[in-house]
């Protein structure tokens, strides 16, 4: 059995543009949290994305959450992540305490700052002042929470929060799990000097180079005065599970690479250049320029994505544990991929690929 918890991922792609195929995407995402409570997954995580047409439908992962947390028992929702700089941290800490009542202390709250710069201009935010206003609200909400209901006063250029008592408090005291999203080394030394988890992903690095980082991370945070054993590390990667390699690449190749592709163009869009997306740029033109055979074995190769047989799962959960992770996070529902096909990849990994 692996010693890794393994949880799942949602972007809430739409493949089609009607508006029934798009809120079947909602209730089908929803069924299947359902059923991942019952096979045994960890936890439940939602990104937040706007402007995503396709790509990614989940703009408000709080208010999905909160329906899932009316239908689940045991699984943590995850929160993967609220991107903090797009409101006050007031109603960031409202709506999450919210959440953890109505979901009886179930809430994991991953934060981020985005990567995308529309959604910097269309919330008149400035992207290249991301890290510091990402950092003010993080540590204000944390504030509003750790106060206990007594009021609070912060102030500063993007918010105010002018000495007010913030309801609900959440029923994890003092606070939620606080999770840190990111892909990059400088990201992952930040969270480690406060002490938070990790959210990462393999499909920007791969599997190695994410090892090097988790390693960092991990001597910073005892060199920040952390147990290093005591905090997470995350890696969410498309995943899908099939009896044998072809019949999982019949089913997945090509819903996988779509998402890919969708995944660079429209999360760092093509007019927009900057270093730290290299290899995010080198990841879409393989996907857009190489035959998919050839795109689709670089992907293994690296564990940027895992499309594969029972056995080969297996091994590709072995690497992912000896690279320094302790949870994964499976996207089984990518690019389209049909309900049905989904829920089956899920009871065959719980039942198989982690035993």
């Amino acid at each position: 059995m692996t010693s890794l918890r393994i949880s799942l991922g949602y972007e809430l792609e739409v493949r089609g543009r009607s508006r029934e195929v798009e809120q079947q995407a909602f209730q089908n995402v929803i069924d299947q949290v359902v059923l991942g409570d019952k096979l045994g997954f960890d936890t439940a995580w939602f990104v937040e994305h706007h402007f995503t047409r396709g790509f990614s439908h989940s703009s408000a992962p709080d208010l999905v959450l909160a329906a899932i947390s009316q239908r689940t028992e045991r699984i943590h929702l995850g929160l993967g992540v609220v991107l903090l700089p797009f409101q006050s941290p007031i109603r960031t800490a409202e709506r999450v305490a919210t959440l953890d009542v109505l979901s009886g202390g179930r809430v994991e709250f991953g934060t981020g700052r985005g990567a995308s710069p529309l959604e910097y201009q269309a919330f008149q935010r400035p992207f290249e002042k991301s890290r510091q206003i990402w950092e003010d609200s993080l540590d204000a909400t944390l504030a509003i929470w750790r106060a206990d209901g007594e009021p609070v006063s912060r102030s500063n250029e993007y918010f105010e929060i002018p000495d007010v008592a913030v309801y609900p408090r959440p029923v994890q005291q003092p606070h939620p799990p606080v999770w840190v999203a990111s892909t990059s080394l400088e990201g992952y030394l930040a969270a480690a000097d406060h002490g938070y988890n990790l959210l990462g992903m393999t499909m920007v690095k791969g599997i190695d180079d994410v090892a090097a980082d988790i390693a960092q991370y991990r001597e910073r945070l005892a060199a920040a005065g952390f147990d290093p054993a005591s905090r997470r590390v995350a890696l969410m990667i498309p995943w899908f599970v099939a009896p044998t390699r072809d019949q999982a690449n019949e089913a997945a190749a090509d819903a996988v690479l779509w998402y890919i592709r969708r995944q660079v163009n429209l999360v760092t869009p093509p007019d927009y250049y900057d270093a730290r997306h290299a290899t995010h740029r080198v990841l879409g033109q393989l996907a857009a320029g190489m035959p998919p055979e050839e795109a689709m074995a670089t992907l293994r190769e690296h564990l940027m994505v895992v499309v594969d047989d029972v056995a080969g799962s297996r091994k590709a959960l072995a690497r992912i544990a000896e690279a320094g992770a302790t949870d994964l996070i499976i996207q089984a529902q990518v690019g389209g991929l049909a309900h049905g096909r989904v829920c089956e990849a899920m009871k065959l990994f719980m039942t198989e690929v982690t035993k």
